[in-house]
């Protein structure tokens, strides 16, 4: 499954990851201000366009390539790896499958090099799990169409250029009545709202996007009207494979400090790694950590195959993404009263996991996809 090259890729995501990310982790959970030096120094090394075409700047790797540098980034730090995440999966992926040439080299272009950032304007007050339901609308208008409505919990919205908005050009149709439009973040009647005080991931700001008689030309329109549902869950699809990665790097990160105390920590006159308790859940966390690794390899795998790995994504960011937690709520059972203060790294991962069984399809939608594969 993996060649000399996939290790190569993991020893400069694991030098990038020790050398730039694991110093400014906390400071940067403490602040809530990533170092734009640090974007910077992500762009340069190509990771926005992982396995984007060289065309259009990008490395051109395969989605196990991908999955290496989510998984080692985001052992590092939680919130680096939705940085590097975004143009690879949901800023970027709607212009790769719906795109116009023109588009791609208008947008896709300044995403991968960072000159650019770019959100991805799905969710909805009322429109979470059920993006059918989505309110916001989008009224032709002669060359133009003219798009109302609110989109929230809207990753770097705060600092995004553009945001990808899907609306409802037909109120009557559902699914089948949405559409998707580039939306310049200047233009007038684009606003954003408070960024949010979340539980973790802090560092990436996340906030609602206002629409008021947004004026957006039909030049912007991303793919065909009414199949922008269609771009959207395309989308979710290539974006579970991302995100259970992330889930990987944070669960290792985990194990990692799980290791490291319990080896230093003594109690009864000998290190608490010697107790066969400490033992037993030490082996059980790798265990269902290496399950959730097999998972998420096999479906990036799949892709590169060219095969569908629908299923496969949908498997690997559920069951990676329930494991992590589980792996690192027993670390810092491992840490005791220690693990609940912020001088140690298991309290910022305890709250980093959480939301990675949420975001990009919760677990009970990924139960739904992988039962609704089997019985089709």
């Amino acid at each position: 499954m993996f060649t000399k090259q996939h290790e190569l890729v993991r020893k400069l995501a694991i030098n990038f990851a020790e050398t730039e990310l694991e110093p400014i982790a906390a400071e940067v959970d403490e602040s809530g201000e990533f170092p734009a030096e640090i974007i910077k120094k992500m762009a340069k090394a190509n990771f926005f366009g992982i396995k984007m075409p060289k065309k259009y700047g990008g490395a051109e790797a395969d989605f196990r390539s991908y999955v290496i540098i989510m998984e080692e980034i985001a052992r590092k730090s939680g919130v680096a790896s939705i940085y590097l995440s975004s143009p690879n999966s949901l800023m970027g992926t709607p212009f790769l499958i719906s795109g116009t040439e023109e588009q791609k080299q208008k947008y896709l272009v300044p995403m991968i090099s960072g000159e650019k950032m770019f959100s991805f304007g799905l969710t909805e007050p009322g429109a979470g799990s059920d993006a059918g339901s989505l309110q916001t609308t989008a009224i032709e208008d002669g060359d133009y169409y003219i798009l109302n409505g609110r989109k929230t919990f809207i990753t770097g919205a705060p600092f995004a250029d553009y945001v990808v908005i899907f609306a409802k050009t037909d109120m009557t149709k559902g699914t089948r009545g949405i559409t998707s439009f580039v939306v310049d973040t200047k233009l007038e009647g684009v606003s954003m709202g408070k960024p949010e005080k979340k539980m973790g991931m802090i560092g990436c700001a996340t906030s609602d996007v206002i629409l008021e008689n947004v004026r957006v030309h039909k030049s912007d329109i991303l793919g065909n009207i009414n199949k922008g549902f269609t771009t959207a869950m395309k989308t979710l699809d290539i974006g579970r494979i991302g995100v259970a990665a992330q889930a990987l790097g944070i669960a290792q990160a985990a194990m990692d400090e799980a290791i490291k105390y319990t080896k230093e920590r003594k109690q009864f006159g000998r290190s608490i790694s010697n107790f066969q308790g400490i033992q037993f859940m030490l082996a059980e966390m790798e265990t269902k950590l290496n399950a959730a690794r097999l998972l998420t390899y096999n479906a990036a795998y799949k892709k590169d195959m060219g095969k569908d790995a629908s299923k496969d994504a949908s498997m690997a960011k559920y069951y990676a993404s329930e494991i992590a937690q589980e792996i690192v709520n027993d670390s810092l059972q491992m840490h005791g009263g220690y693990g609940y203060i912020k001088d140690y790294t298991i309290e910022r991962l305890y709250r980093d996991v959480r939301v990675i069984s949420i975001y990009e399809g919760t677990s009970e939608i990924q139960k739904m996809v992988i039962a609704g594969k089997l019985l089709k």
